[in-house]
């Protein structure tokens, strides 16, 4: 952990963070979400009137992670190398997996999780015309590479079980 919050001054006000005298490095990130779900909304998937739910959550979820900066105050403008998002229908539920990359001065973590949030935030919206209680679940960082802070894979769940 680092010894303090880099959003912050020394008088205790947010600021955006200098990347001025960082390098230019190639790096990546990648996100997951679940929705879950119940059966009959999951077999409904694709008869929905609105179109194909998880192309249209693969699509915003693409696009989310190009506004990032627009989302997240503090949040730097990149130029995106490539973000994909893929989705994965379940048993239970979908399963959303995101990936950024990019070649800048900070990181691509952000855009990873704004891709995977808004894509489940899609699929909530494209079907909660059959179920209002869906429920979006463990949005992680699954990995980054490059950076100062040096590459991260997730092992595993840090949730607490109910």
């Amino acid at each position: 952990m680092p010894k303090k919050l880099s959003h912050y001054g020394r008088d205790g006000r947010a600021k955006m963070v200098d990347v001025s005298a960082k390098a230019v490095t190639e790096r990546t990130a990648s996100a997951s979400a679940f929705v879950a779900m119940k059966p009959a909304v999951l077999r409904a998937l694709p008869n929905n009137p609105k179109g194909d739910p998880m192309e249209v959550a693969r699509l915003a979820g693409i696009m989310a992670a190009k506004k990032t900066s627009e989302l997240i105050p503090l949040c730097h403008p990149i130029r995106l190398s490539h973000v994909a998002v893929d989705i994965t229908v379940c048993e239970n539920g979908v399963g959303i997996a995101s990936r950024a990359s990019t070649r800048a001065e900070t990181g691509v973590e952000m855009e990873a999780l704004v891709a995977a949030s808004v894509a489940a935030l899609t699929v909530y919206d494209m079907c909660k015309a059959l179920d209002k209680g869906i429920e979006i679940r463990e949005v992680v960082l699954t990995s980054k590479t490059g950076g100062k802070s040096g590459d991260y894979r997730r092992t595993r769940s840090r949730a607490k079980k109910a």
